[in-house]
């Protein structure tokens, strides 16, 4: 019996969603799928997407939610249905269990009881006949800060995958993807979206631009106008026609927190955290990683890369890992030329230039993600000293450090 689980949540409100997702993000093989308040909406998405479970949260009027319940339950018998209220009253467990729920999960979650309940849902699956469908992995490639290198970085992680792979560029105002693999896309995500409803392989393959064998891009809007229309449930829904169809789908998002963003972060199975060693870009880190926190992001799912790193600089890499709770799992040493020539030529790195020091970094990034080849350890660069700058003596400039990436806290 698995108890690798996907999951839908219906949820009437911002407060039990994140709390549902936060206790599912405990259960290493959970995974939700889609998130939203609109039955009519999600439904479909249960219908499409034939999850495990879905999870409705009961608001103080719960008859809305509990004729999705007898829905799901009468259309999709094969999906789980989980009611869950913080009224835990017998008569709301009753309706519940009337309506077509398997389980009942009271708010607050207690662990305990969640458990319990994620173990049931797991024995009722067990026994229910799965077609096999294909579930790449999700990738993104993300920093809070802008001029880190994370286009750089996620083009030349797709390019060294060598396995089915195509990039997402969610930089829907200002993406420039295209540039970085020498090609003009003549669609974009937008077009997928507005057509999701008649999605298939063929219009796929017709909405994304190849590179090269194994490597195509679904390109961000070339209007900013044409972003507007699209919302955290699309990038929910693309992410997941993508993911059917290909090993690997590499997300580049916009660098901020927004809800675009955040569904591309929730549906991602690992995130590359990308950083520079100056104060502004390991403050972004440390908040990007606070954040992450809150959201119930499993730490195993995050992973610090130094960009544009070199000997030159003082900032001693134990002392970053130190300041930012995390171990740094790999790192791009400083080549502005060789890097620049890559872009400007259109040819990820990786490919142009393969014998290169900086590529061989890359390949090392992107064998960590790859189930074809082992996860190649992150190698420990040279240290430079400690200058003035922190103080001169070893000593006392380690203790500085600190008080900089404290103060900066």
């Amino acid at each position: 019996m698995t108890n690798k689980l996907t999951f839908v949540i219906l949820s009437n409100g911002l407060e039990n969603f994140k709390e549902l997702r936060a206790a599912l993000a405990t259960r290493e093989g959970a995974r939700v799928l889609v998130g939203g308040d609109d039955a009519e909406q999600v439904f479909p998405e249960i219908e499409r997407l034939a999850p495990n479970a879905c999870i409705v949260a009961l608001g103080a009027e719960p008859e809305a939610g509990l004729r999705f319940v007898e829905r799901v339950a009468r259309e999709c018998p094969r999906t789980a249905v989980i009611c869950a209220s913080r009224d835990a009253s017998p008569d709301t467990i009753l309706r519940s269990i009337r309506a077509g729920a398997r389980e009942f999960l009271r708010l607050p979650v207690r662990p305990e009881e969640f458990a319990t309940v994620y173990q049931r849902t797991a024995e009722f699956c067990a026994v229910q006949p799965e077609a096999p469908k294909k579930r790449g992995r999700v990738l993104s490639v993300f920093s809070s800060k802008g001029g880190t290198g994370t286009t750089f970085i996620a083009t030349n992680v797709a390019a060294a995958l060598r396995q089915p792979t195509v990039l997402l560029d969610l930089n829907l105002q200002a993406g420039d993807l295209g540039l970085f693999l020498g090609v003009e896309p003549k669609f974009s995500i937008a077009d997928l979206v507005e057509n999701l409803h008649r999605a298939d392989d063929q219009l796929l393959r017709s909405y994304l631009t190849p590179h090269k064998e194994n490597l195509a891009l679904l390109a961000a809007p070339r209007e900013a106008d044409s972003a507007d229309d699209i919302e955290a449930e699309h990038v929910f829904q693309v992410l997941e026609i993508l993911r059917e169809r290909h090993d690997y789908v590499v997300v580049d998002p916009q660098h901020t927190f927004d809800a675009i963003t955040l569904a591309a972060l929730d549906q991602s199975d690992e995130i590359v955290l990308v950083l520079t060693l100056d104060i502004p870009a390991i403050r972004s880190t440390q908040r990007a990683l606070q954040i992450f926190d809150r959201l119930g992001y499993p730490r195993h799912k995050l992973h610090v890369v130094v960009n544009r790193f070199s000997k030159q600089i003082d900032l001693d890499l134990r002392q970053v890992e130190r300041f930012l709770g995390e171990r740094v799992a790999g790192y791009v040493q400083s080549d502005y030329k060789t890097a620049v020539n890559s872009i400007n030529l259109g040819q990820p790195l990786v490919d142009s230039e393969p014998q290169s020091k900086i590529a061989t970094e890359l390949r090392e990034i992107a064998a960590r993600f790859s189930t074809s080849a082992p996860a190649a350890p992150a190698r420990e660069p040279r240290r430079g000293r400690l200058s003035a700058f922190f103080r001169k003596e070893k000593a006392a400039g380690e203790k500085a450090v600190s008080s900089q990436l404290s103060a900066v806290g």
